[in-house]
């Protein structure tokens, strides 16, 4: 586990680039340090520590994500949430707990997006049991984080996507003040319209949504 991230931390740092860094820093709002790797020069390095024989075994998992996590560059996060989604054919019950750190932990949306609609979203449909309890736990949380994740984690679910769920969720957020959450409603309306506008369209019609919300939702309905 050690060798693994010492070993890509040397990668990183060989390539770093502080012009660029610092612009990434800003757009981050100075929240993250970062080697200032664009995000293809950083899969170009770290493919060699996702290859199968590279890879941790899935019980060192937890252990690698939290030691990237740790890091203050913000290049082993994106690492590490790619990382996680390698192991989805194995992922047991207990892994959204580990899904969960990753939401809460050094939180923003560049991460919080990503683990949300692949490895969570994975997640859920190999346990689809486990989501009532789960988005309600999240929604009850007052966490953001969460809150925005349990309503992305569909993001790429089309003809899959459970409406009423997504409506329940929508409904439990609606009046919320925070940006990224009227955002995400927005987001997960407009990638549903791809695949059924009618029941977007009808949704928004009926729902107080807030502007910034409708505005998403409808985007690709009003251009078509």
């Amino acid at each position: 586990m050690i060798e693994f991230v010492k070993n890509l931390e040397i990668e990183f740092k060989k390539n770093a680039n502080e012009t660029n860094a610092n612009g990434q820093k800003a757009y981050m709002r100075h929240q993250f340090e970062f080697y200032g790797l664009k995000a293809a020069k950083r899969r170009e390095l770290q493919k060699p520590f996702l290859t199968n024989e590279k890879l941790p075994e899935k019980s060192k998992l937890e252990p690698v994500i939290k030691a990237l996590w740790t890091k203050p560059q913000r290049d082993f996060q994106y690492l590490g949430q790619e990382l996680v989604f390698k192991y989805t054919k194995q992922f047991e019950k207990k892994d959204i707990e580990l899904l969960e750190y990753m939401i809460t932990h050094k939180s923003w949306w560049d991460t919080v997006d990503y683990i949300a609609a692949n490895p969570v979203g994975t997640y859920f449909k190999i346990y689809p049991k486990e989501i009532n309890n789960r988005i309600s736990q999240w929604l009850d949380s007052n966490n953001m984080w969460l809150q925005r994740s349990a309503l992305l984690f569909q993001l790429k679910y089309k003809e899959e996507l459970d409406t009423v769920l997504l409506e329940n969720t929508i409904n439990y957020l609606l009046g919320s003040k925070e940006f990224f959450i009227n955002k995400a409603i927005g987001w997960i309306l407009r990638e549903y319209s791809k695949t059924n506008s009618n029941w977007v369209l009808e949704f928004t019609k009926r729902t107080n949504l807030d502007q910034l919300s409708k505005r998403e939702a409808l985007r690709l309905i009003i251009k078509a």
